[in-house]
């Protein structure tokens, strides 16, 4: 209930709210529209079917409402299918009227019937691509052999808990890295909640350790508390500062702009004396440090934030507000890595948008290919 006070604490705030209940309510009710149509072709009466349909909307705002496992399951859980439902009626609706205008006819039934099978199937896909990452291999020039493993926007939350870190862990240190970096959103939830899920990680192991930096939800769970359970596992939080790893290799981390006072993002400190001559790597949870980042110095810096748009079709609208989505890029001297995540955020899919646990070669053999 403190959630909701806050929100609505001045009188413009409780109209913005109204607002946008109404229309997450008109949007559920739109999707809605086949669940309706099955139920009157298995005989539900409609009061009862418009009762299930009203209630909905209410369960995909409990991972807002509550921090107790079960109601942000659901919520998530009916969320995912609820995005797709959305997606697909939309979808059929364009198709009617396209078959309107040009005079052909289909049953309204076998179209709703379609659209909830599709968004079925296709919610159960998403699922399972969210719940095995791939490995990702990346090629970067350098004057040195070095292998980096990225993780990026796990979220270990309700929905992520110890058997997907456990595989991640397995799957990370069975590629033998020099070193592991973990670029920010790595947890979603208080330090209490999550202690046993987040727990694995103590086992991974790289040559030269693990290096982790903030995202913006580290700040949203209390980050100083995060910050000494990434020390008790065994990681190293790159506040503002950097490591000499190897002769010619140094790795700095900035924290994330949502930090205030004493995590403030500072990438100057996070470089100040610096090898000059050493290949720079800075992790950054967001790709927009970039630009600073090449006046800089930075040779490579490997970032996150943006998911790739996690699923379609929010991995083609998310290029309207994000620079850089994903993949490789160079800007100025610099080349950027932009993962896509290693989990997930809400709804638990990535249809269309796998996450990755990415490796980094850094390679004098090797030339690279840029976006």
């Amino acid at each position: 209930m403190s959630r909701i006070r806050a929100l609505v604490s001045h009188p413009n705030d409780l109209f913005r709210a109204a607002a946008v209940l109404a229309l997450w309510m008109a949007l559920h009710i739109y999707a809605a529209r086949p669940l309706l149509v099955a139920a009157a072709a298995g005989g539900i009466a409609p009061m009862v079917a418009w009762s299930v349909v009203l209630v909905i909307p209410f369960i995909t705002m409990m991972p807002m409402l509550s921090r107790r496992p079960f109601p942000q399951i659901a919520g998530y859980a009916v969320l995912s299918v609820f995005s797709m439902l959305l997606i697909l009626v939309f979808t059929s609706d364009v198709l009617r009227i396209g078959l309107f205008i040009f005079r052909a006819t289909i049953s309204p039934r076998a179209v709703s019937f379609v659209t909830l099978g599709t968004a079925v199937v296709l919610t159960l896909i998403g699922f399972l691509q969210a719940r095995r990452p791939r490995v990702v291999s990346v090629e970067i020039p350098a004057d040195l052999n070095y292998r980096i493993v990225q993780w990026s926007d796990v979220h270990i939350g309700p929905t992520i808990q110890r058997c997907f870190v456990e595989s991640l862990v397995r799957r990370t240190n069975a590629l033998e890295p020099d070193a592991i970096v973990i670029t920010g959103d790595l947890i979603d939830g208080d330090v209490e909640d999550l202690r046993e899920a987040i727990e694995p990680i103590r086992d991974l192991s790289a040559r030269d350790g693990v290096f982790v930096v903030t995202g913006n939800h580290e700040y949203y769970w209390r980050a100083a508390e995060w910050v000494k359970e990434f020390a008790r596992l065994g990681m190293t939080f790159l506040k503002n500062e950097h490591r000499v790893v190897r002769d010619g290799l140094v790795i700095a981390g900035v924290t994330d702009p949502a930090g205030r006072d004493a995590h403030k993002s500072d990438l100057n400190a996070a470089l100040a004396g610096a090898p000059r001559n050493a290949f720079r790597v800075l992790l950054a949870h967001r790709p927009q440090v970039a630009d600073a980042a090449s006046r800089a110095g930075v040779d490579l810096q490997l970032s996150g934030h943006t998911h790739g748009g996690q699923f379609f079709p929010f991995n083609l609208l998310i290029r309207w507000f994000q620079p850089v989505v994903s993949g490789l890029h160079r800007i100025g001297n610099m080349l950027l890595y932009v993962s896509r995540g290693t989990g997930y955020w809400g709804p638990p899919s990535r249809l269309g948008v796998g996450g990755e646990i990415t490796l980094i070669t850094l390679n004098k053999s090797k030339k690279t290919e840029v976006n």
